[in-house]
């Protein structure tokens, strides 16, 4: 197997991975926390790291990590260790230049960009449109890279058939 030499490829394999190693994370932590007192550990944190609870970001986390129960945090547990997987795959396939990782990445990232577009415009932030153009970004070179590649191939046959090699 080889490596690809496409820094721009490299670079959207290194984020895939570190995605994919940030979300495997939450989901073990996710099942760390089952049977547990999430509200009195996120409490615990919140004074460690002194954390003011009652501002209005943080005071919106502790509510919403009030609410989780057992059955919520192994559904989070189980989405994100799938999705983990589903990075981990696309990030070392392009490391390694393998063409279907391509094509994976292409429409694993693509899918997501009607849910985004839809964030953008029911909550709009600055931060929303970025990861918005940056994943538009990711799908349009991706898809650059495979029509290349399939140029690259349709060149080669018509050569290797014009100079009469089979």
């Amino acid at each position: 197997m080889h490596r690809t030499q496409d820094k721009v490829l490299l670079l959207i394999a290194f984020i895939k991975i570190i995605k994919g190693l940030s979300l495997l994370l939450i989901g073990v932590g996710a099942l760390h926390l089952l049977h547990k007192d999430v509200d009195a550990i996120a409490s615990y944190w919140f004074d460690v790291l002194r954390i003011d609870s009652d501002s209005r970001f943080f005071g919106h986390i502790m509510t919403k990590l009030m609410a989780v129960d057992d059955r919520q945090l192994r559904v989070i547990s189980a989405v994100t260790l799938f999705y983990s997987t589903i990075m981990f795959t696309e990030g070392i396939g392009l490391f390694m230049g393998l063409r279907w990782a391509e094509f994976l990445t292409i429409i694993a990232t693509s899918s997501f960009l009607p849910f985004e577009l839809f964030e953008v415009f029911a909550h709009f932030s600055a931060g929303r449109v970025i990861l918005l153009l940056v994943n538009i970004a990711v799908v349009a070179y991706l898809v650059w890279v495979v029509r290349n590649k399939d140029a690259n191939l349709r060149d080669k046959r018509s050569a290797a058939k014009a100079g009469g090699t089979p």
